[in-house]
């Protein structure tokens, strides 16, 4: 009987440390995800940000188990896209989001900055020909969204001027995107959006007049190598940029102070392209 509790105490001794270690630590509310990517072109909305080149992106968001959620995202950009002496994006974002089985739901608002950008008097508006964009091109939204399973329909409202265009303050731009897991860490998706510029117009040297208005799409494959994904993607527009007639969504590679293109180069920013890219998440 003396060494039978002898063993049992033996026993009890090393297993107890064993029991301990296998506990489960307490689950966390707070979450901090990264993000990078580089991406042979930046489309926003089917617009080229980039002129044609590659553009490095990257971000950091934070999340806490009740639904709410900040974070930052940048990109590199072609000041000719827009940004007169600006060549970075800055987005900061908020909001909450839930679900219900199938179904979720997500609000917020989001914050677009171009430090370094800078208009001086530049009367971009043919429909309010005498206010005109002045200091750092920015752009506020409020978004509301909503999915089932892989498809997410997004609604955002510009509660600023539309990247700084005089007087375009409640431009609009609804969207809906899909994304389907194929199995064997590949993937699908696609986009379907239309931006409604408010209160805009813009003559070219033809004299016809647009209020700037497109509809832009995506299809793409992706394919998730060790936690890297890699992707393919063609996007385009029907976006008014024909460079012989000088339409408002042609860009040149370099933008002056006042909005008129001072580049040597120019395309059109709405063109069809197909956007290679590898990014990952950790």
């Amino acid at each position: 009987m003396k060494k039978s509790l002898i063993a049992l105490a033996l026993v009890s001794a090393f297993t107890a440390p064993a029991f301990a270690q296998v506990a489960a630590a307490p689950v966390s509310d707070h979450t901090i995800t990264g993000n990078v990517g580089l991406f042979s072109s930046y489309r926003f909305r089917g617009i080229d940000q980039t002129f044609g080149k590659p553009a490095l992106q990257g971000g950091i968001d934070y999340s806490h188990s009740s639904g709410v959620y900040v974070g930052n995202w940048n990109s590199n950009v072609s000041e000719g896209a827009g940004f007169p002496q600006g060549n970075l994006e800055m987005d900061f974002y908020g909001g909450y989001k839930t679900t219900f089985g199938d179904f979720g739901i997500d609000v917020g608002a989001l914050y677009y900055y171009y430090p370094g950008s800078n208009f001086t008097g530049a009367a971009l508006n043919g429909k309010h020909p005498t206010k005109t964009a002045n200091g750092t091109v920015h752009n506020g939204e409020l978004y509301v969204a909503g999915s089932w399973k892989f498809l997410t329909l997004k609604y955002s409202y510009a509660v600023t001027d539309y990247f700084s265009l005089p007087e375009t303050a409640g431009t609009s731009y609804l969207e809906l995107n899909g994304a389907y897991d194929l199995g064997n860490g590949w993937g699908v998706n696609a986009h379907l959006g239309h931006l409604f510029m408010k209160d805009f117009s813009y003559t070219n040297t033809n004299g016809s007049t647009y209020n700037g208005s497109y509809t832009d799409w995506k299809l793409g494959v992706t394919k998730d190598v060790n936690g890297w994904v890699l992707g393919a993607a063609y996007v385009g527009t029907n976006a008014q940029g024909s460079c012989l007639n000088a339409e408002f969504y042609c860009f040149s590679n370099s933008l002056g102070n006042n909005g008129l293109a001072n580049g040597s180069k120019f395309k059109d920013a709405g063109r069809g392209i197909a956007v290679l890219s590898v990014s990952k998440s950790f």
